[in-house]
């Protein structure tokens, strides 16, 4: 599992049946995302919406 599988931004395609970034952002921001590699990507948000519920209790 990567960064991106918990990202709000990261939906799925029923026309294509895949997985892309919602994210806006240009071509130039996406180039420089994808040639960093595994460093992590600055507009990950987490999509987990229990994660304030499972700390409070």
């Amino acid at each position: 599992m990567n960064q991106c599988d918990t990202c709000v931004f990261y939906n799925y395609d029923d026309i294509d049946d895949c997985y892309y970034c919602d994210c806006n952002m240009d071509e130039d921001e996406y180039r420089r995302i994808a040639e960093r590699g595994n460093k992590g990507c600055p507009y990950y948000r987490d999509g987990d919406e229990y994660k304030t519920v499972r700390h409070q209790l």
